[in-house]
């Protein structure tokens, strides 16, 4: 199990713990040294060692758009490090009977602290017979008191893994601030684990009794999440597509483990997930990884000129009570807006049903653009819950709008291109999930205010025009 040099290119062999772990410091303190004298000799920029929390390398700090020299170069340079490690990890799960899919979670954010753990903590297969053979009163100790029934044993292991969500979320929300990936995509995966490995503690189970009890556990975690009141309705229903899917893969990953030629799961493994929430919600703390500015744009054409259209932007009446489903769950929906003043430095204030943006108008370009910053952001919801009320923190700058704008373009026929823009950056991660959800709710408030504006001015044109 001896490993040389050459053999990190090679996906074929095995290797112990502690090969696996001297190897992996080694090359970190490699690639550490080289990308920090990379960046500084090239880019010019400095490079600690907490960057890697907040990226997997320093060429995913640029995009290809952004800066397109500066990502293939560090791209470059960070495929052999990357190569090298599957390569370890390949090697490390093949002496630990593990499924090699496994490996795959070396590139995923958080989940390869949990990768970095197993193949820690998991023990050569030779060894971990020989430690079934010679073990006496630990693990029988602890199945005497576990379920023989399968309803009996699936409830239990349902319940523990469900604790970990609340857990998780206090120590998370409420004490770390996070609402990243530690939260929805570390604590599924491990509770989806968990559920699984407790489920077979006796008897191996079927892949349907396996994935039954890690979506279970999702289930019952979100129902006490809403029972404590840590979380509403609405956030908890948007969050489920990714939890359920990621609980899945950890009960994917734990039934490969319990079909492994081991008999009885090591004690070990059952701690891992109890071990890499920590992990996870720490590393994540220590980050300070940038929220993404996303954009918005809805564009609708309007049967009326851009004068016509213009007056009816800056400011409007009261909008009909809503009829989208989405404001009727409880997003936050525009209501009506008005100004104080004209021209560049104006206000206007565009209420919506959970309180008031105020927008400083820094373009008059009347009848072409109109665009604002944006300088209070109202809560972006109101949370369906059984109890009178509840605040949760991500209600409060998570999803911050920062600048709007309205473009009109005339068009043949005394007709108008409307064209309404939002800049926002929310804090929750994954940002690309969670764009998802954000992306459809923005869009779906532009609507409704572009298509009341539709409205008003078509019917004042028609006036004009019936005169």
């Amino acid at each position: 199990m001896k490993m040389r040099f050459r053999d990190l290119w090679r996906w074929d062999g095995e290797i112990s713990r502690s090969t696996y772990l001297i190897w992996a410091a080694v090359l970190f303190a490699i690639k550490y040294n080289f990308d920090r004298l990379l960046l500084r000799a090239v880019f010019h920029e400095e490079w600690s060692v907490f960057n890697y929390f907040d990226r997997a390398t320093p060429w995913l700090s640029f995009t290809p758009r952004q800066r397109p020299a500066e990502y293939l170069v560090l791209l470059a340079a960070a495929l052999p490090f990357l190569w090298a490690g599957i390569m370890l990890c390949l090697k490390r799960l093949r002496s630990a009977r593990l499924p090699l899919w496994l490996a795959v979670l070396f590139v995923i954010p958080v989940l390869k602290w949990f990768l970095f753990l197993v193949l820690g903590l998991v023990p050569h297969r030779e060894a971990a017979a020989a430690a079934k053979e010679s073990a006496t009163g630990p693990v029988d100790w602890l199945l005497r008191w576990y379920p023989k029934s399968a309803g009996g044993s699936a409830a239990v292991a349902v319940l523990l893994s469900a604790l970990q969500a609340p857990i998780a979320t206090l120590i998370g929300t409420q004490l770390l601030g996070n609402y990243g990936w530690a939260l929805f995509v570390g604590v599924p995966f491990c509770m989806g684990f968990s559920a699984v490995l407790l489920h077979g503690a006796r008897h191996r189970r079927t892949l349907g009794e396996s994935l039954s009890v890690a979506l279970l556990s999702i289930a019952l975690a979100g129902a006490v999440l809403l029972a404590v009141a840590f979380e509403g309705l609405i956030c908890i229903i948007m969050a489920a597509p990714l939890a359920l899917v990621l609980a899945a893969l950890g009960g994917l990953a734990a039934h490969a483990v319990q079909a492994a030629a081991w008999g009885v799961v090591p004690p070990r493994l059952h701690c891992i997930p109890f071990l890499a929430l920590p992990l996870m919600l720490t590393a994540e703390h220590v980050s300070h990884e940038p929220p993404p500015l996303l954009k918005v744009t809805t564009v609708i054409e309007v049967n009326a000129p851009p004068n016509q259209v213009w007056e009816n932007l800056v400011s409007f009446a009261e909008l009909p009570p809503p009829t989208e489903t989405l404001f009727k769950l409880g997003i936050a929906y525009p209501i009506h807006a008005r100004i104080q003043g004209r021209g560049t430095g104006a206000v206007r204030h565009c209420v919506f049903s959970t309180g008031a943006f105020a927008e400083p108008i820094v373009v008059w370009d009347q009848p072409r653009l109109l665009r604002f910053s944006v300088t209070s952001n109202p809560a972006p919801m109101e949370e369906w819950t059984p109890y009178r009320h509840i605040h949760p923190r991500h209600l409060d700058g998570f999803l911050v709008s920062r600048q709007g704008q309205f473009l009109l373009t005339g068009l043949p026929n005394g007709r108008t291109r409307l064209e309404g823009t939002t800049w926002y950056h929310h804090t929750m991660w994954p940002a690309a999930y969670w764009q998802l959800w954000s992306d459809h709710i923005i869009h779906t408030i532009h609507r409704r205010v572009l298509l009341h504006v539709k409205n008003l001015s078509e019917q004042a044109q028609s006036k004009a025009n019936s005169l």
